[in-house]
């Protein structure tokens, strides 16, 4: 079975998320993909984010008429920052050998794989989804394989639809008082102005 893996902060969840998730779906024959909200951040100075509840109930509003998608809550249980060999480690765990992991990744993250906790064993765990985003050029393989050996087999670039929609853009939105209307599922806006959400952001 092959389970595509969303991670984030999802703060909030919006539109490119899941249009990235559909076209994962569509080109690799997903049998689901799960949604990842990472935990609450620990380190000093870093920028407040929505409490944990919050995040969970719009990823589940957002995905809640798509059969193929579902919220997984291994991060938010884990102590600690959130780290991808951790999610992937835990899922691997909870779902058995048989499964096949896609993990969904933008393309400018993937440029910084290599550096992140153990990518040695990222790539033994997954397969390595890489979404297009606007205004980034495709990867170089060939300069990440120097600096990853075996990346470059596990790569698959998808052929997204591109989404100029950003979480910060659409809290600096809602802060402004302008419209989100096309960026987020309706639920979801509807979600942040009943319950208050990002009216102080900057």
């Amino acid at each position: 079975m092959k389970i595509g893996v969303l991670g984030g902060t999802f703060d909030p969840i919006h539109n490119g998320h899941l249009g990235i998730a559909e076209s994962a779906c569509r080109e690799l024959g997903l049998a689901q993909v799960l949604f990842v909200p990472a935990r609450d951040p620990w380190l000093k100075g870093s920028r407040g984010i929505a409490p944990s509840q919050h995040r969970v109930e719009m990823v589940k509003l957002a995905i809640s008429a798509y059969p193929r998608y579902n919220i997984s809550y291994v991060d938010l249980k884990r102590d600690g920052p959130s780290y991808t060999v951790d999610t992937l480690s835990d899922l691997r765990n909870d779902l058995g050998s048989t499964v096949d992991l896609y993990f969904v990744l933008g393309m400018d993250a993937m440029e910084g794989l290599p550096d992140w906790r153990e990518p040695e064993r990222i790539i033994k765990m997954c397969h390595l989804v890489v979404a297009k985003r606007p205004g980034v050029d495709i990867i170089d393989l060939k300069a990440l394989e120097k600096r990853l050996a075996g990346i470059s087999e596990k790569v698959i670039v998808i052929d997204n639809d591109l989404y100029d929609i950003n979480s910060t853009g659409i809290r600096r939105r809602v802060s402004g008082g302008h419209s989100i209307n096309g960026l987020v599922p309706d639920a979801v806006a509807r979600y942040i102005r009943e319950n208050g959400l990002y009216l102080k952001e900057v």
